[in-house]
């Protein structure tokens, strides 16, 4: 594999996604091919879950509690996960990550089949299965970088954006339909399937060992990976921007309400499925990031613009302009989540790939998780709409005063960027 890309498209196949990332590695396509089944799966899981709580519950709070609980696994395991990834071997760390998922399935399957489920193994199969993929993304994020060619990153962080939007698109609009029609029993053993064809496919990716360069697991060398990121201002900006994002503007968790509110159950699926719907429709066209270099502004200008349309859908009454504002918001995240993965994957050294991974699993889940919390506590408080429009106008408040606070974010560009430089050197002397 060398790092010579082609001679970019122009015209209509300039929008399309390159697949060069693709064509080149037989890993990269395996490993893309686990990830679409198991989000397949785990998308099901992720609409069964909260529904199977206010089914027993009624209660928005306890819906967002669940937040609460993966919490802290996401704050010790994926700091403790990213050291993890640069001292073990990443293809192991995932094959076993995902055989624990698959066996969490198993126990919200029987839970689901007893003829009084109970709710506590809600909340502790959300905790461990948090912890797993916590242990898990670091080690998964610090490998795209090594089974495809520096120039094909871009490419591949599009083409793994758009499997999680199939997924998930594919996923939570067929989840409605199976939960209300089939039950949930049939949600989570469809998520036990997925996850063991993923694992079949992950054991026959090549090994992927510590670099030599790599620190053993220890709490200094997860502070030495939170140094270097500290220095690193518009990365920094990157997690804070993306944080904001999703703890203010997170409203997954109240769509079950949102849906009651405006007499219109049937449309819970389309809701969990607009915003990767979204995100689907912005990668079948993502050709043109390529020829972006100032990442950082696009990540700000697009985080806004997410909670500007979660604000939108939040003041809607009709159901079908709320479908349509969640689907803008999934398009604009998914503009954030590329350019955040192109300045991560070409500007980070290999030897602390794995530690800054942790550090980015904290910045686009425990934003999520904290964002249950708070819009399911809001909307206790004041109300499901109320929670949702307001969540919105906060991020795009916060985001432009991140932008303000962190310049280095703003003026980042990849052509001229010295880290991005070092690491296509790293790369090239690696391949001589």
């Amino acid at each position: 594999m060398t790092d010579d890309a082609p001679e970019p498209p122009s015209g209509l196949r300039a929008m399309l996604p390159d697949l060069a990332p693709w064509r080149a590695s037989r890993d990269f396509r395996r490993l893309w091919y686990a990830g679409l089944i198991s989000n397949f799966g785990s998308f099901l899981t992720f609409v069964a879950l909260p529904v199977q709580l206010k089914d027993l519950t009624g209660s928005a709070a306890a819906v967002g509690a669940i937040g609460a609980v993966e919490l802290i696994p996401l704050l010790v395991f994926g700091l403790y996960g990213g050291a993890l990834a640069d001292a073990w071997d990443k293809r192991k760390l995932i094959v076993w990550t995902e055989a624990g998922q698959g066996l969490l399935s198993v126990a919200l399957l029987l839970n689901a089949l007893l003829p009084h489920p109970a709710v506590w193994p809600l909340y502790v199969v959300a905790a461990l299965s948090s912890a797993l993929v916590s242990v898990q993304r670091p080690a998964l994020d610090s490998l795209w970088p090594r089974i495809v060619a520096h120039d094909h990153l871009p490419a591949a962080a599009s083409l793994n954006s758009f499997r999680w939007t199939v997924g998930g698109v594919a996923g939570l609009a067929l989840a409605g339909v199976v939960v209300a029609y089939a039950g949930l029993g049939w949600a989570y053993g469809a998520d036990l399937l997925t996850f063991a064809v993923s694992v079949v496919l992950v054991v026959r990716i090549a090994a992927s060992p510590a670099s030599h360069e790599a620190a053993k697991p220890s709490l200094k060398a997860i502070a030495e990976g939170a140094r270097y990121a500290w220095g690193r201002k518009e990365l920094l900006g990157t997690y804070a921007v993306d944080l904001a994002a999703m703890f203010l503007a997170m409203p997954l968790a109240l769509l079950p309400f949102l849906a009651d509110e405006l007499d219109a159950e049937w449309s819970l699926g389309l809701m969990y499925a607009s915003v990767p719907l979204g995100a689907l429709l912005v990668s079948l066209v993502s050709g043109w990031t390529a020829r972006i270099h100032r990442h950082g502004r696009m990540v700000v200008l697009s985080a806004a613009l997410w909670g500007l349309a979660i604000a939108a859908a939040g003041i809607m009454s009709n159901v079908w302009l709320v479908l349509l504002f969640l689907t803008v918001a999934g398009g604009c995240d998914m503009v954030s989540g590329i350019f955040r993965g192109i300045m991560w994957n070409q500007t980070i050294p290999d030897e602390l790939r794995g530690r800054l991974a942790g550090i980015e699993l904290l910045s686009y889940s425990v934003g999520p998780t904290l964002g249950q919390v708070r819009s399911g506590g809001f909307a206790a408080w004041w109300g499901v709409r109320t929670s949702v429009w307001s969540g919105g106008v906060l991020c795009a408040g916060a985001v432009g005063l991140l932008a303000l606070c962190l310049p280095k974010l703003m003026t980042y560009d990849a052509r001229t960027d010295k880290h991005a430089a070092q690491v296509r050197d790293q790369r090239a002397a690696a391949q001589v």
